[in-house]
């Protein structure tokens, strides 16, 4: 750790996720029951709520190194919100894993909840590995850019009207895991698995929390890189991703039915990895080079609005506090404008 407020900082968030979860399995969901739109919109805007106080306890306590309280907090949202917006094809593949297995609605918070502790831990490995090699070999993050460019142009190319589904004979995970463990074709009453003639069997519930964890994984290959691409600091980056995932649950729930109402949503991601892998690239032309002192200066004195003696370009580039207030822009525009324009002009149901 940098300092005793960060080791601190990271207790409390310890402490936070440890409790919800607590509350979570055991008292809220103790007993498997389906769970309503009502509930589901609750326990959403309930981590929303969380993940929004947590970005203020950032600003006021976290003191980074690197960065001051206001530009450490913007990136600490902007990360957030481009990590919950890329969960919303997390949760349409998610959904497709659900149905090819009929997952009865009563045992599916079960299923996520243990999917996302297993999400909790590969993200905090795959961050913080990812920010050691990055300090060691700085160009990683170039690598990191391409990454998300083409993951950007692959969104985009998509046809978002054809219908998908889940193929388990084409999932190299579930080949592997039926040749090689005993499975059963019932869901052992929401049980991992059951015994049959003095043999153990998995149920289709374990398959399924396999595949959604196996889903993550891949996910976390444009959500982590894009997350580096904001903020360089793994506080922020893990911190804000894993609230992310935690509001996936719930999130899950409540828009499980209409999730393809926003179906010019993807395009928006697809536009925000691409702007998140450009900013990667060039981020150190535009932080270290030496450019026109006027205009960037201009750029900074209109962008930040206050005192401008504070803001004024000494060393000819762009300040940290700019490009995080311009990222968290372009993101939460983007995300915004993809969904009014999905509400105002809906998808065209396909002719049979």
């Amino acid at each position: 750790m940098e300092n005793k407020t960060e080791l601190f900082l990271y207790a409390a968030f310890g402490l936070i996720i440890t409790l919800f979860l607590i509350i979570d399995l055991g008292i809220i969901h103790k007993q498997s029951h389906t769970i309503k739109p009502k509930e589901a919109t609750i326990q959403s805007l309930i981590w929303i709520f969380i993940s929004g106080c947590f970005g203020l306890f950032i600003y006021f306590w976290y003191k980074s190194p690197k960065t001051d309280p206001l530009t450490s907090t913007i990136e600490y949202y902007s990360a957030y919100l481009t990590e919950y917006a890329l969960s919303m094809d997390n949760i349409f593949i998610i959904l497709l894993i659900v149905r090819y297995f009929k997952i009865k609605d009563a045992y599916l918070h079960k299923v996520l909840f243990w999917g996302i502790l297993g999400a909790i831990f590969f993200r905090g490995v795959f961050i913080f590995v990812g920010a050691y090699v990055i300090q060691q070999f700085h160009y990683i993050l170039y690598l990191f850019g391409i990454i998300l460019i083409y993951s950007g142009i692959k969104i985009m190319k998509e046809d978002n009207g054809e219908e998908k589904e889940f193929d388990g004979d084409k999932n190299f995970i579930f080949r592997i895991c039926k040749k090689y463990m005993r499975f059963t074709q019932s869901d052992g009453e929401g049980n991992f698995f059951i015994k049959q003639g003095g043999k153990i069997y998995f149920t289709t519930l374990f398959l399924a929390i396999i595949l959604v964890e196996t889903t993550d994984i891949v996910f976390a290959v444009d959500s982590i890189p894009a997350a580096f691409g904001i903020s360089e600091n793994e506080f922020i980056i893990y911190t804000s991703n894993i609230f992310a995932v935690l509001g996936l649950r719930s999130m899950f729930f409540l828009l499980s039915n209409i999730i393809d109402k926003f179906h010019l949503l993807p395009k928006a991601l697809s536009i925000i990895l691409m702007f998140v892998g450009t900013k990667m690239i060039i981020n150190d032309f535009i932080v270290k080079g030496k450019y026109n002192d006027f205009i960037f200066k201009k750029i900074n004195d209109f962008i930040v609005n206050g005192n401008y003696n504070d803001f004024i370009l000494k060393e000819k580039y762009l300040e940290p506090k700019t490009i995080a207030i311009v990222s968290f822009l372009v993101i939460i525009s983007l995300l915004l404008l993809s969904i009014l324009l999905s509400i105002f002009f809906p998808k065209k149901e396909s002719v049979k």
